[in-house]
């Protein structure tokens, strides 16, 4: 009876790679989806998720991933809040829910080595999930970071967190994925992005609602 031959090992590696969806920094985007102003007395936990949002930034800027940021009709809605700070990353108008408009696939193909998305901001159920949804059909690694994401109802956060989970993207934590990003303590960021870390991320209603 003959077997057949097992796979290269390097595509044995890269299969493997993905399936558990290894996090590095020349291979990431970290996107930043509607934190505006008007959105704050709405959303629940939006100065939690803002604060987790901007250690995420911050990462990003220290360790030279790009920062994509959206905002939904920015003329009625206001601007991303001060609290996350978007002076280096590339920050686009939108109406469409999803955050790949045009001028984001531009940006995608440009950097097309990088394969994953470190994905924050609102609503869950709504432009998360829509963004999410092209990023995975487009084959990239999508990446959920449940304390920066949220909605006006925590029920729509934790369905749509499900549904997301359920279509292929990884949800996880801030510091789990700051760690992933450095990969050892010998790293030349570790002292800075530690000190972005040393308070643990703030309550987001996680623990009990989802």
């Amino acid at each position: 009876m003959r077997f057949m031959d097992p796979p290269p090992p390097k595509k044995m590696a890269s299969n493997a790679a993905r399936s558990l969806g290894r996090i590095v920094a020349n291979r990431t985007f970290v996107f930043v989806c509607d934190m505006q102003e008007k959105f704050k007395p709405s959303i629940r936990y939006f100065p939690e998720i803002a604060t987790v949002a901007q250690r995420l930034v911050q990462t990003a800027y220290i360790l030279g991933i790009p920062v994509i940021a959206t905002e939904q009709y920015p003329k009625g809605l206001g601007n991303t809040v001060t609290e996350i700070d978007v002076s280096k990353a590339k920050v686009f108008a939108k109406t469409k829910f999803s955050m790949i408009i045009p001028e984001v696939e531009q940006i995608l193909k440009s950097e097309d080595e990088r394969k994953s998305v470190i994905l924050t901001g609102i609503e869950t159920q709504v432009c998360v999930q829509q963004t999410a949804f092209d990023l995975l059909e487009r084959g990239y690694n999508v990446h959920i970071i449940a304390d920066a994401v949220s909605s006006r109802s925590q029920v729509d956060r934790m369905f749509a967190i499900e549904r997301l989970r359920g279509s292929g993207c990884y949800i996880t934590t801030s510091e789990s994925v700051l760690f992933e990003l450095m990969g050892d303590s010998k790293h030349p960021n570790f002292k800075e992005i530690q000190a972005l870390i040393k308070t643990s991320a703030p309550d987001s209603g996680l623990l009990t609602k989802l």
